[in-house]
């Protein structure tokens, strides 16, 4: 997987399966492109290895925890 060439996924690119958040992008060997749901992704991946020239995949996103909020102490 090339992760170098595929620029950030955001929140306005959907899954072409269910148009959940897309975290994953597949640039295919024909020109094209898929972005999938980490999901569907995960359930697509072993047939996009041999379809996909580069595979771009941000569902690490999903574990990664936010700064906690400050504890107010009145």
């Amino acid at each position: 997987m090339n992760t170098a060439l595929a620029p950030e996924l955001t929140a306005a690119d959907r899954c072409d399966r269910c148009g959940a958040q897309a975290y994953i992008r597949a640039r295919l060997v024909s020109g094209g492109e898929l972005l999938f749901c980490a999901h569907h992704g995960r359930e697509h991946l072993p047939a996009l290895q041999g379809q996909a020239v580069d595979i771009h995949d941000e569902s690490a996103r999903l574990s990664e925890t936010a700064g906690s909020a400050p504890v107010d102490e009145r």
